[in-house]
């Protein structure tokens, strides 16, 4: 980053010197050139006004061949040459070539404006010599045209004579804005470094105001990520928790049997507690794997048209025996409703919610899953009239292996990660989730799905 600092310094530093020499060059030309017109007009007044030219002037009244070219050269002319021409064009004295040899100069747009206005100027450019002519004409009382002219260098020689001048003081600016780009450069950066370093503490404020919108977002992803990390640490530890107990119990039964300890009326319950341990422990596997695949995005088919309905009372029909075992009414209603998601994935949504009403009720409670339209949306309600939740503990049920109640949770089989499994298809298929509990009295747990239209889905009754 510094170095593109002092790179970009230097370059815009470069353009500006050559930007404003080549402006001040045209602007000095362009006052270079009014001078040098000034100065042309000012001698031609001089040299009309000299004792030796009035002399002439008067002999070119009577005749012109009495003109005294040897006369005329004596005036102090410098520079400038002295170009005298009748009123038909014909050159009368030419202080820089014989008068004889020179073509009619009527045709010369400098002395045609002369003729019409009383004065004229034109300049002409000679490519090869990098030279321009500057011509003035002034017209005199007797017709006679007096035509004074110099030479002065082009705006491109000039150029290219300051050129070394320029190429010196740019390679010096270019020096000095390297030395100040990287001051400059480590004055900007240092504090966004030390930003850098400070970015977990809270109290650290962004050097530049500009930064605060970036600083925010770095900070909050760099929170997520240390509460990604904390949720993962969690999470290992209590798989490792939850995979010990069913292990130590098959561990321990199986040592029983081994050791011959176990007397022939005991290993039927040793036999149905190692199953029963397997049993949980295979579930856990099996939603530890779930939740992995939908934490990596493995959404499987999410646009699948399924009846919400339908699919609701497929998982009541499968689930009416576990809860018949636990003296649990389990009842279904509602009208099909289309959505659009992964079917296995719903279906896991429901069972899960089912579930734990069976597995948090009381003998002779009930269960009862009902599929609703409601502004929109196909609502999924499972109610139940079971032990219930605490206001201060609902915020918390949908996390990993948060329970309720742990005791009646390993009791019947439960995981820990029914909720959380829940909670991750939900958002998923974009849906929202309300949960109104109370303690003694029950829990209803509703998701709202986005409802599609269909003709394809029929009412199941």
């Amino acid at each position: 980053m510094e170095q593109k600092i002092n790179i970009r310094l230097s370059f815009i530093a470069l353009l500006a010197v050559v930007f404003v020499t080549a402006a001040n060059l045209l602007v000095f030309y362009n006052l270079f050139r009014t001078q040098i017109t000034n100065d042309l007009k000012m001698n031609a007044r001089m040299l009309m006004e000299t004792e030796v030219f009035q002399r002439e002037y008067d002999s070119l009244g009577n005749d012109p061949e009495m003109l005294s070219s040897s006369t005329l050269n004596k005036l102090e002319t410098g520079d400038v040459r002295l170009t005298w021409i009748a009123e038909d064009g014909t050159v009368l004295f030419d202080n820089d070539a014989g008068a004889s040899g020179l073509a009619n100069h009527l045709d010369r747009p400098e002395i045609q404006e002369a003729m019409t206005n009383g004065e004229g100027e034109s300049i002409r450019s000679s490519q090869t010599l990098g030279m321009d002519t500057y011509y003035y004409a002034l017209r005199l009382e007797n017709g006679t045209v007096l035509r004074v002219s110099t030479q002065a260098h082009a705006i491109a020689g000039v150029f290219f004579r300051s050129l070394p001048i320029v190429a010196v003081v740019a390679l010096l600016i270019f020096g000095i804005c390297i030395v100040l780009g990287h001051a400059l450069s480590r004055q900007i950066i240092q504090p966004i470094e030390k930003m850098a370093e400070e970015i977990d503490k809270p109290t650290s404020e962004p050097p530049y105001k500009e930064l605060e919108p970036f600083a925010a977002k770095i900070r909050t992803q760099h929170e997520n990520l240390l509460e990604a990390v904390k949720t993962r640490q969690d999470f290992t530890a209590n798989v490792s928790h939850e995979l010990k107990t069913p292990l130590t119990a098959i561990s321990g039964y199986a040592e029983l049997i081994e050791n011959g300890l176990a007397d022939p009326e005991s290993e039927k319950h040793i036999a149905q507690q190692i199953r029963a341990n397997s049993d949980r422990l295979l579930q856990l596997i099996n939603d530890t794997i779930q939740l992995s695949r939908l934490d990596h995005g493995e959404t499987g088919n999410n646009n699948e048209e399924i009846d919400l309905y339908k699919a609701a009372s497929e998982c009541c029909r499968n689930l009416k025996v576990s809860a018949e075992r636990n003296n649990i009414l389990l009842t279904c209603d509602g009208r099909s409703a289309a959505i659009r998601g992964d079917e296995e994935q719903i279906k896991e949504l429901i069972e899960n919610l089912v579930q734990n009403g069976i597995r948090y009720n009381n003998a002779g409670g009930y269960v009862r899953v009902s599929v609703r339209h409601e502004d929109g949306h196909a609502v999924l309600s499972v109610r139940d009239n079971g032990i219930g939740i605490a206001k201060e503990k609902q915020s918390r049920v949908f996390e990993r292996f948060y329970r309720v109640d742990k005791s009646r949770s390993r009791d019947s089989g439960g995981t820990g990660l029914g909720l959380a499994l829940v909670k991750h298809i939900a958002e998923i298929h974009n849906a929202d989730i309300e949960m109104e509990s109370t303690p003694g009295v029950g829990t209803v747990i509703s998701v709202h799905f986005p409802e599609i239209s269909s003709v394809s889905i029929q009412s199941v009754s």
